[in-house]
C-alpha cells in the first residue's frame, strides 16, 4: 500500500500486462475483475466472501447511491467503506450509463443531465461536478468522470456529438476534481464504433494526463468483433503507463481477447445476474441449471474448484433450488460463478508472468469446447 495511487506494470506477454494498482486502501492487481456492488451490496453474496474468492476493489454506481439511501447520508454514515464493511478499494462509475438505459424523460445539454428517477418518478439533476461531488461524498477510491454513452448501433453525427460533450465533461471532471492524496479519477473513451471518433477521444483524453483510462461505449448492443476492433484502434493511444479499464465487460472469453489487447481492468454484473438466473460459469464452459438432464446428476460443477459451491453441492441439488426459485439456488451459484471469474484473472496473471498467455488462452478456450458433459 502507499499514501499515493500508483500503477506498476511488471510483466508483459505480447500486448498482455501484469501491473499492480496501488492505493491507501490497498493493492489491485491486473488484470482485475471487478465484482460489481451497484448499491453497497454483491447481490447475493457477503462482502467477506468476495473479499476471499480473491477480489481487491468493487464497484459502486453513482446514480443508484444518489437515489437511494443518498450521498449525503451516506457521508453522514462515515462514507461507503464503512457503511458496507469493505475497506479496501472502490471503484464508483459515473452513472451515465444507467441515465441512458433507466432513467426516464432524460434531458441532455452542456450543463449536465436532468432525468426522471426510476425509482419515484422525483426530477435529478447530474452535472459533471456535482457527479465528482458525489463520488466525493460516498469516498470513492477510483472516481469515474461523466460522460454520454450511447447504445449502438447509431448515427454517426449522434455518436460524434456525444464523444465531444465528454470530452468537455472530462476537462470540467478534472477540474472538480482536483487534487485527493491517494486517489484517482478516470477518463473515459468514448467514439462509439467510429474508428477516427475512438482515435480523436483516446488522444484528447490522454492530454489532460489523468491517472487512469476507461474505454466505454462498449458492450452496448454491437457484436464482439467491433469491440475488439475498437480495442485495437484505442489502446494504442492511450498512455502505455496508465491503467486501462473496460467498463461493462463481460464474458470470460471478452476478458480473455480484451487481455490481450493491453486492458488492465473489468467489470460487469454478468456473473452474479447469470447465477440468480440458474446459469454457472465453469472450466467447461457455461452450465444451465434450469435444464432437466441436470435434475438427477450427483456431479458437482467442479470437483477440482476451491469453491464449495463449486465443489460441494451437486448438480440434482442445484438444479433443485433453482427450479423451486429458493434463494439459497442464486447464492451458491453467484459464489460459484465470482470464484471462477476470480480464478480465471489469477490464471491470466500467473500466464502473463511466464509468458504463455497465448497458450493459456488457447488450453481455456478448448476446455470451454469440451462441455460440461465431459468428464471432469
Amino acid at each position: 500500500m502507499t499514501e499515493t495511487f500508483q500503477f506498476n506494470i511488471q510483466a508483459t506477454d505480447g500486448k498482455a500486462r501484469r501491473g499492480t494498482v496501488s492505493m491507501p486502501r490497498g493493492e489491485i492487481r491486473t488484470p482485475a475483475f471487478m465484482p460489481v456492488g451497484t448499491v453497497g451490496t454483491v447481490k447475493a453474496m457477503y462482502l467477506d466472501q468476495v473479499r476471499d474468492l480473491g477480489a481487491d476493489i468493487i464497484l459502486g454506481n453513482t446514480y443508484h447511491l444518489m437515489l437511494r439511501p443518498g450521498p449525503e447520508r451516506v457521508a453522514r454514515l462515515g462514507g461507503l467503506h464503512e457503511l458496507i464493511r469493505w475497506p479496501y478499494p472502490i471503484l464508483t462509475d459515473s452513472g451515465g450509463f444507467q441515465v441512458m438505459s433507466l432513467a426516464g424523460l432524460r434531458k441532455l445539454d452542456e450543463k449536465g443531465v436532468t432525468f426522471k428517477s426510476h425509482v419515484d418518478g422525483a426530477l435529478h439533476h447530474m452535472s459533471p461536478e456535482r457527479s465528482i461531488e458525489i463520488q466525493g461524498m460516498l469516498d470513492s477510491d477510483i472516481q469515474m468522470q461523466l460522460d454520454e454513452c450511447v447504445r449502438l448501433p447509431a448515427e454517426a453525427t449522434d455518436i460524434e456529438r456525444a464523444m465531444e460533450m465528454s470530452l468537455r465533461w472530462a476537462d470540467r471532471c478534472k477540474t472538480a476534481f482536483g487534487d485527493q492524496p491517494g486517489k484517482a479519477m478516470f477518463g473515459i473513451v468514448q467514439g462509439g464504433d467510429v474508428p477516427a471518433l475512438r482515435v480523436r477521444s483516446a488522444q484528447a483524453l490522454s492530454s489532460l494526463d489523468l491517472k487512469g483510462y476507461a474505454i466505454g461505449g462498449l458492450a452496448v448492443g454491437e457484436p464482439q468483433a467491433v469491440m475488439l476492433d475498437m480495442l485495437d484502434i484505442t489502446c494504442p493511444e492511450l498512455p502505455v503507463e496508465k491503467p486501462r479499464y473496460l467498463m461493462g465487460v463481460g464474458t470470460p472469453d471478452d476478458i480473455l481477447k480484451s487481455v490481450a489487447r493491453g486492458i488492465d481492468m473489468f467489470d460487469c454484473v454478468m456473473p452474479t445476474r447469470a447465477g440468480r438466473h440458474g446459469l454457472a460459469f465453469t472450466r467447461r464452459g457455461r452450465v444451465n441449471l434450469r435444464n432437466a438432464r441436470h435434475a438427477e446428476d450427483t456431479r458437482p460443477l467442479d470437483d477440482q474448484s476451491s469453491c464449495p459451491a463449486a465443489r460441494d453441492y451437486s448438480r440434482a441439488y442445484l438444479h433443485h433450488l433453482v427450479r423451486a426459485d429458493e434463494s439459497l439456488g442464486g447464492m451458491l451459484l453467484t459464489w460459484n460463478n465470482l470464484a471462477y471469474y476470480q480464478d480465471l484473472m489469477a490464471g491470466i496473471r500467473k500466464a502473463i508472468e511466464e509468458g504463455r498467455y497465448a497458450a493459456f488462452m488457447e488450453e481455456t478456450q478448448e476446455m470451454w469446447r469440451q462441455g460440461d458433459l465431459a468428464p471432469l
